[in-house]
């Protein structure tokens, strides 16, 4: 620099010194001096490599909130091109600076527009921006505001314009609904309800993209579609149930619709696993509670939904006793459906090697519960009650509900005699004394029971005794 003129006509040729001086004070990490010989080339020769420099020193010395105000900067030079701010990203990264990566992308990301030339194509810039973002803290509104631009900008330009073609733009495609569902069941699994709902929605209209896009694992995508759009539909309840609102009409419109476009896809979804059978229960759960939000009543759809869930491979006992509990509870209880799905939950769960005689006595108890309205059909439960206990190993059974078994047939029989009906009291004495001698715990009310009985005959034949008499005392008299 001794030997460059300070004349006018020097001044680009001394300030690429001073750009020079400024990089190799750099590589020796002596920031100060490099900011020193910056400062003078922007002063003799303003440019976009300084603007640059500057910004490569403010992120040396950990400056975040300069280096992003730098980033700024750069966009009013008049030899700026975009490419400076894909090399501010990868310096960023580099210094493990990741606020000022994201801040050079977002910048990046703005200054796309039909037929400009940009040095990454606008997907790629979205896909880093988020796998900064993956990294970083309570970032999901972030995530999920980028994944709806995914969303906006495939339908504004096109979908092989934004994604590209052939494998490439299915593997984009693809990675973006695979990170929407992980975000999904991420907010899920956190109660984030709104977010849980929103990602899945984005996520089944990626997936059905990238089945429409020609993608080869086609089925496999769609089935992902179907439990997207189930699951987004539960989010949906799940929210409105911790903010005990109700759901608008044109929510309830919107899951039914969901869930009728995931019912055409639920046979591509396996039933050998129990988390995939999961999901043929939850359609029906879903489907269920969302018709019961309706401004009409559907009680003859919601039965004919668990109908059909029975009917198919995917039915588990245990799913149609939520079902039956479902529908036995809540402000609008629908009593058939309720009674269909506790007995074939009973059905099923007989027929296995090792029944479950918990969940066998929950639904002995809500089947009688249902049944208290008809002498008759109450009898045909409890009776049926009886066939299942006897023969059981002692304690095979829950204690507590062969108590409620045996106490509620035998406190059956009080209406009964208040009301003189001597036939039907003695009915329900007998099958609750036959209950509790079939059941453990029950030992110390069985001799009660027995002196009951008795004590009741007694009266019975004293009646009897007293009706004849006066019957004969009439007789004579005539």
């Amino acid at each position: 620099m001794l030997y460059v003129s300070r004349e006018e006509e020097s001044r680009s040729r001394r300030a690429n010194c001073f750009r020079v001086l400024t990089l190799c004070y750099l590589a020796i990490s002596q920031l100060d001096r490099a900011q020193e010989f910056v400062n003078e080339a922007d002063k003799l020769e303003p440019s976009i490599t300084c603007a640059f420099l500057k910004f490569k020193i403010h992120l040396k010395k950990k400056e975040d909130e300069e280096a992003i105000k730098q980033l700024q900067s750069m966009l009013t030079y008049a030899d700026f091109h975009p490419e400076f701010l894909t090399i501010s990203t990868h310096e960023s990264v580099q210094n493990k600076s990741t606020r000022v990566a994201l801040s050079s992308l977002s910048t990046l990301l703005s200054l796309y527009s039909p037929g400009k030339l940009m040095p990454l194509s606008e997907v790629s810039v979205v896909r880093n921006l988020t796998t900064l973002l993956l990294r970083e803290p309570n970032t999901e509104f972030e995530i999920l505001k980028h994944a709806k631009l995914v969303r906006s900008r495939m339908v504004e330009i096109g979908i092989e314009s934004f994604f590209g073609k052939g494998a490439s733009g299915a593997r984009e495609i693809n990675w973006f609904a695979g990170n929407c569902w992980n975000f999904g069941l991420k907010t899920g699994r956190e109660m984030k309800h709104e977010l849980c709902k929103e990602f899945l929605e984005v996520a089944a209209e990626l997936y059905a993209t990238s089945v429409n896009f020609g993608d080869r694992i086609g089925d496999a995508n769609q089935a992902m579609v179907c439990k997207c759009l189930i699951l987004s539909a539960g989010a949906m309840l799940s929210l409105e149930e911790r903010k005990k609102g109700c759901l608008s009409d044109v929510d309830v419109k919107k899951g039914l619709e969901m869930l009728e476009r995931a019912g055409k896809l639920l046979p591509l979804i396996s039933t050998d696993e129990s988390i995939n059978a999961g999901f043929h229960f939850l359609h029906t759960y879903n489907s269920y509670q969302l018709l019961n939000k309706g401004p009409t009543n559907m009680q003859s759809q919601q039965t004919q939904i668990i109908k059909s869930y029975a009917s198919t491979k995917a039915c588990k006992p245990h799913h149609l006793l939520q079902l039956g509990l479902t529908a036995s509870l809540g402000p609008r209880p629908n009593l058939e459906a309720a009674e269909f799905s506790f007995r074939s939950s009973l059905t099923s769960l007989l027929s296995l090697p090792h029944p479950d005689y918990h969940s066998i006595g929950v639904i002995l108890r809500k089947l009688a519960s249902i049944s208290s309205h008809s002498d008759d059909l109450a009898y045909e439960v409890y009776r049926q009650a009886y066939q299942i206990v006897v023969g059981l190993r002692v304690g095979e059974y829950p204690e507590e509900e062969g108590k409620w078994l045996a106490m509620s047939a035998w406190n059956r029989s009080s209406l009964a005699v208040r009301l003189r009906q001597g036939e039907v009291a003695r009915k329900w004495m007998k099958l609750g004394l036959d209950l509790a001698r079939q059941l453990s715990g029950m030992e110390k009310y069985v001799a009660s029971m027995e002196e009951c009985i008795k004590g009741f005959e007694k009266v019975c034949s004293g009646e009897r005794d007293r009706e004849e008499s006066h019957t004969n005392n009439q007789l004579v008299l005539a």
